[in-house]
């Protein structure tokens, strides 16, 4: 039974769900059996900027399908996947799909050659024959993120839940920044598989130093993640020239069995522990039967005792399946609250951005420095997005364990694959935020408002004059006029940059007001999501357990009917089918046994 595969596994389990016409457990079978022969490893490659990510993927497949660059290279994030022959596949954000040359993949996906994204392309998927990529493994290169407090960044942590582990890429020029262990922490939250990465060991001979202070800023923080120092330039001359000593200096001898022992590998055992449980589960629910009818047969006088209990059990197991049972509550009433709490803390966060913004435009003048300015808010925004995402993300997870807990009595429950939908960036869809242009307040302008106020300061003040003797304009009007016009002047100026302020508060407030629109839609529609997967997933549980208690009830009073002869046959039968699926079990518990012993 050990030397069963995964697949031979199910395969043995379908069988036996279908000899006792149970269709609907041979349905969440056949889902098992398709994600294992779907089994992609996606790792997220994620950095700053100019930290050497591109490098790094091209040097793990030993091909230049990522785009470098002396500048900033990255603009479109590549998926690189193992196929038979290589391709290059662009998907917009509409998700259609156009295949272009392989080695015009830079033009699209590189800052060169599509600065700030603007063809609106939602990622690129290559495919190349690489043995390191076998067993299911997908390297995500992606823009430098910028920190948190960047659209890359926000981008970068909304992709999170889709990853089974990320690469954390920086390069030896110098230890964690604070910003590089802020995304750390963050990205822990959500995707808790993290690989760390020292890039460019061949350019820096103190990098061993800063290798060391890289892993204890890593210990400070409780993030137990590793840290590889690698050099992707020596693991490229030395494929080429085939050298095993350059090789083994480069540090991918250690990377590449980590991310297939560590990241592939784990992901299978994990795979083998869900194709574990499925089939106990179904092997469970098809032996409940046949063990009612058995020990009906065996012992008549406890027969009624026994259908009692299966009765209650069914009941049991018709309350989960009705839309007033509790999991169903708190299912509805959680994802209701945690709307209701995320549209609140989104709105909270970005609130206090507008009082910052609007603080910082009292002391300044907005047209002087807008793109600063503009710059600033964005970077807030994402910031607090990001950290709106994660937040979401955990108490999403936290509502799906309480579903879950329902189902504790009933032999447990896996929870499904929550993988949240692709959103958008937080500023993918939002108005641009820009200033209205000044008024002109030009020589001509300050002209015509010094006289119009000098006017009026000569005229009052030479009409007190003459009643002096003086004429109307005499030297004191003159003056008098001058500086009242100066003050006019003045005025006029700082009336103009008040209203240049209060026209910039007004557009922060309208940007701000669009990007919560558009990011509480984000967050309803994954959450709503959430909620339509769970509902579904425990649904079919309920109405499988509700079934096969029925069945049983069933069986057992056939076996109550029964004669004598009938009961002996019956029990042989029975006996050999139970032998069936123990051997069922037996096969499953040997995929199980390798994640358990190290759990």
């Amino acid at each position: 039974m050990s030397g069963r595969t995964p697949i031979e596994v199910v395969d043995l389990a379908l069988r036996a769900v279908r000899a006792h016409g149970r269709e609907d457990l041979a349905a969440r079978l056949a889902q098992t059996r398709h994600r294992l022969l779907d089994p992609e490893v996606r790792v997220l490659v994620v950095g700053e900027f100019k930290q050497g990510k591109s490098h790094l993927v091209n040097a793990l497949v030993n091909a230049p399908v990522c785009p470098v660059d002396d500048d900033v290279a990255t603009a479109v994030p590549t998926a690189v996947r193992y196929a038979d022959t290589p391709c290059a596949t662009l998907v917009d954000r509409t998700g259609a799909c156009t295949a272009v040359p392989l080695e015009t993949l830079a033009e699209h996906v590189s800052e060169a050659g599509n600065p700030g994204n603007h063809r609106r392309l939602r990622h690129a998927e290559v495919g190349i024959p690489r043995s390191v990529l076998t067993g299911g493994l997908c390297l995500v290169d992606t823009p430098g993120v910028g920190g948190l407090g960047s659209a890359h960044g926000a981008d970068t942590m909304t992709a999170l839940p889709s990853a089974d582990a990320v690469i954390m890429v920086s390069d030896a020029a110098q230890e964690y920044t604070a910003t590089e262990l802020d995304f750390l922490r963050q990205v822990a939250r959500v995707c808790p598989t993290v690989v760390c990465v020292l890039t460019k060991i061949d350019l820096y001979p103190d990098w061993q130093r800063v290798a060391e202070r890289d892993r204890a800023h890593l210990a400070a923080a409780d993030l137990g993640a590793d840290l590889l120092p690698v050099s992707s330039v020596l693991r490229l001359h030395a494929v080429r020239t085939g050298d095993q000593e350059l090789n083994h200096e480069s540090g991918f001898p250690a990377l590449v069995p980590h991310l297939r022992e560590r990241i592939v590998g784990r992901a299978a055992e994990l795979a083998a522990a869900s194709v574990a449980h499925d089939v106990h589960a179904a092997a469970r629910q098809v032996a409940t039967a046949a063990r009612a009818e058995l020990a009906a047969h065996r012992d008549p006088d406890r027969a009624g005792a026994l259908l009692a209990d299966l009765r209650e059990a069914r009941q049991r197991a018709d309350a989960l399946r009705e839309r007033s049972a509790r999991w169903q509550q708190t299912l509805n009433d959680g994802v209701a609250d945690l709307i209701s709490d995320v549209e609140f803390d989104l709105r909270d966060r970005l609130r206090q951005i507008t009082r910052e913004a609007e603080a910082e435009l009292d002391g300044i003048e907005p047209a002087l420095v807008e793109e600063q300015f503009v710059g600033w808010v964005g970077q807030r925004i994402c910031a607090e997005s990001a950290a709106n995402f994660v937040w979401t993300h955990q108490r999403a997870r936290w509502l799906a364990g309480r579903v879950a807990d329902h189902f504790a009595h009933d032999g447990g429950e896996v929870l499904p694959d929550l993988r949240a939908h692709d959103p958008s960036g937080p500023l993918a869809h939002a108005i641009a935020l820009e200033f209205p242009g000044p008024e002109k307040f030009g020589l001509g302008q300050r002209l015509i408002a010094g006289v119009r106020g000098g006017y009026g300061g000569t005229l009052m003040v030479g009409m007190v004059g003459t009643i002096g003797g003086l004429a109307l304009v005499n030297p004191l009007s003159l003056a008098a006029g001058v500086l009242l016009g100066r003050k006019v002047v003045k005025e006029e100026r700082k009336r103009m940059l008040e209203r240049r302020r209060t026209d910039a508060k007004a557009a922060v407030r309208r940007f701000v007001d669009d990007v919560v629109f558009q990011l509480g839609k984000d967050s309803r529609d994954m959450l709503r999501e959430l909620q339509r997967d769970l509902r579904d997933h425990f649904t079919g549980r309920a109405g499988e357990l509700s079934r096969s208690l029925t069945e049983s009830i069933t069986s057992a009073q056939r076996a109550v009917d029964a004669d004598a002869g009938e009961r002996t046959r019956r029990v042989a039968e029975l006996e050999v089918e139970l032998r069936r699926v123990a051997d069922v079990v037996a096969a499953a518990d040997a995929l199980a046994g390798p994640v358990g012993a190290r759990r």
